[in-house]
């Protein structure tokens, strides 16, 4: 099947490996994919609204590429890594459960955005918006408070303890 300049609304997309394919110039309105992988494929102009990742493997994909219309999307179970959301809008976005690895962050709106349980091994943050997210039972995070805005953001105990890993200090 053709990925690349169609239009999908409503689909459930279950079980497929679209490794390396091209969803260039797609639409995706409302579409769910489950346990898929979609290790780097192309996403070039490619516009997601209100698309949810479940259970699905996410490699080496670059977001900031999709097309920013009505750019809403949502990962639940899913194994993130090497992907890049750098100057995107992702207010509102889901990242529940995940492993997100190696991802980058950068220059993004965060806002709202929920991390919660999230294993964030490597993951870059600057000058990111992280107004109101929550990071509740997410690990691994290395966000510098002086290069990210941090306002109502919720965090969790002990984990919290590594926003002052930039300050060269010591905690005993």
């Amino acid at each position: 099947m053709e990925y690349q300049n169609e239009e999908f609304e409503g689909e459930t997309f279950e079980n497929i490996n679209f490794t390396g394919m091209s969803f260039k110039n797609s639409i995706f309105i409302d579409c769910d994919f489950q346990n898929c992988n979609l290790s780097n494929v192309d996403l070039n102009n490619t516009r997601f609204q209100d698309v949810r990742f479940r259970d699905c493997k996410i490699q080496g994909l670059d977001f900031s590429k999709c097309n920013d219309f009505i750019f809403t999307i949502g990962f639940e179970d899913s194994f993130l890594s090497y992907s890049i959301f750098s100057d995107t809008d992702l207010e509102n976005t889901d990242f529940i459960n995940c492993q997100v690895y190696d991802c980058d962050f950068m220059n993004t709106n965060l806002k709202n955005a929920n991390f919660e349980g999230s294993d964030l091994m490597n993951s870059l943050f600057r000058n990111t918006n992280l107004s109101f997210t929550s990071f509740r039972n997410a690990k691994n995070y290395d966000i510098d408070p002086n290069n990210n805005l941090l306002k109502k953001t919720k965090f969790s105990i002990p984990e919290v303890i590594a926003l002052l890993n930039v300050f060269d200090i010591e905690i005993e």
